[in-house]
């Protein structure tokens, strides 16, 4: 079972508010969850109240490897809940071959293009036949 800790719509229409749970991650948005762990009320005037979140349960959970969505990951981090399991953004892929023929060829990576092999060229078609 992968746990995942999301947000969870409730209140009236017009006038969200989440809740945060540990929720299996295979159940719907609003279906049934495993632990109520935090509140967010978007609409409260107070900042300290908008948000409460029971830190100890939150390290709990990311000790046993539960995956935060990328929007409980920011309130974690605002609220410096240590455990974190993953950054919050992914890392950007390097051209690895480019800087490779740099260094094999002693030129700077910059610039520098990974090498393709040459197309067989291509045969000549016939001529269309009048007829």
């Amino acid at each position: 079972m992968s746990v995942k800790l999301r947000f969870q719509r409730v209140g009236k229409k017009n006038r969200p508010a989440f809740r945060l749970c540990a929720i299996d991650s295979r159940n719907a948005r609003d279906g049934a969850f495993i632990e109520k762990i935090g509140f967010y009320d978007p609409y409260l005037a107070d900042e300290k109240k908008k948000i409460r979140i029971d830190k100890e349960r939150a390290e709990y959970w990311l000790s046993v490897g539960a995956r935060p969505s990328q929007t409980v990951l920011d309130f974690f981090k605002k609220e410096k809940i240590s455990g974190l399991i993953r950054s919050s953004r992914k890392p950007k892929k390097r051209r690895k071959a480019a800087a490779a023929h740099a260094a094999a060829v002693g030129g700077s990576a910059e610039g520098a293009k990974p090498i393709r092999k040459a197309k067989p060229p291509k045969k000549p078609r016939p001529a269309p036949s009048a007829g």
